[in-house]
């Protein structure tokens, strides 16, 4: 009989909870992770593991004082249970109130300037329209594994590179070069996008494209190899750098809505606009969508498209 048949042959709910937290396991490999999801201790995880090993009667794991690696069992184990889960997902959600109104935690992960003007100020709203629903904001602008990390959903801005994931287009970013008045006092004002080879440029190392600038304009595009002193992985850095006269950068233009209007930060090169980048709610693939995922896609859609900084049109 093989260990996922005897398994199955538990007949326990205590089954499905031991599944879930092998598979969480493996995913963030370790035990510190998955305690802090399930607001438990490391060592309640281990003896759950442990447990289901005995259950079993293979190891599933192995351990070290570095790292934990799935045995051949574990490693077959391990695929037979995802599946199995998603399976149970999908028949829970397939019958009763499950169906119709969404519920549960949702974890969602957001770029760090983006979640916290764009998604953070609309989720008052969302928990009132959901009361089922309750909801971690994950802030980060590095594109994270999504299974690793135990993301339901992801907000990411720009193009996307990993194909596992399923994506849904949700809106469009405006972009804008900017420098602020103080930086370019005594200095040429670029023209055209090759002026900005005389200048120093502050690099969002993120960025796809990295030191080179994608323009649009009415001749067609335009591209340019530019340099500086400062670069940041952080948008937010990028930002204060700018501020602080430290250089030119392309950002989306609703980080710098207040100091443009004040008179602190210049929109340049007017003529040339930055690429446009995409923003998509990216998700694992899955046969049955959840409910609630369902729920905050179409809900942050909604709000994207009322907002002309990212809107498509």
């Amino acid at each position: 009989m093989t260990a996922i048949r005897r398994a199955y042959l538990w007949g326990d709910m205590d089954l499905l909870s031991s599944m879930r937290v092998f598979t969480r396991v493996v995913e963030t490999g370790g035990f510190t992770a998955v305690a802090r999801e399930n607001r438990t201790s490391q060592p309640t995880i281990s003896r759950t593991i442990a447990a289901l090993e005995s259950h079993l009667g293979v190891r599933l794991l192995n351990r070290s004082s570095r790292a934990l690696t799935l045995t051949d069992d574990g490693r077959q184990f391990y695929e037979r249970a995802r599946g199995a889960l998603e399976t149970v997902a999908e028949a829970e959600s397939s019958v009763g109130p499950r169906r119709s109104e969404p519920s549960g935690l949702l974890r969602l992960g957001t770029p760090v300037a983006f979640g916290r003007l764009h998604v953070a100020p609309l989720m008052p709203a969302f928990l009132a329209r959901h009361p089922k629903v309750d909801v971690e904001l994950a802030m980060n602008d590095a594109f994270v594994d999504l299974v690793g990390e135990g993301l339901d959903l992801a907000i990411r801005v720009g193009d996307l590179a990993d194909p596992s994931l399923i994506a849904r287009p949700i809106g469009t970013t405006r972009r804008v070069t900017v420098a602020a008045t103080s930086y370019l006092q005594g200095r040429s004002v670029p023209a055209v996008p090759a002026d900005l080879a005389r200048h120093d440029c502050v690099i969002y190392t993120r960025l796809a494209t990295g030191q080179r600038w994608h323009f649009d304009s009415g001749d067609g595009p335009v591209q340019v190899d530019v340099g500086g002193r400062f670069r940041a992985d952080n948008s937010e850095a990028v930002r204060e750098a700018v501020i602080g006269g430290v250089g030119i950068a392309v950002l989306p233009v609703w980080l710098f809505s207040d100091e443009i209007e004040r008179g602190l930060v210049r929109v340049i090169l007017e003529q040339y606009e930055p690429t446009r980048l995409p923003i998509h709610a990216v998700y694992p693939s899955r046969r049955l969508l959840a409910a609630k995922v369902r729920a905050m896609i179409d809900f942050l859609a909604s709000a994207f498209a009322a907002v002309p900084e990212l809107s498509a049109g």
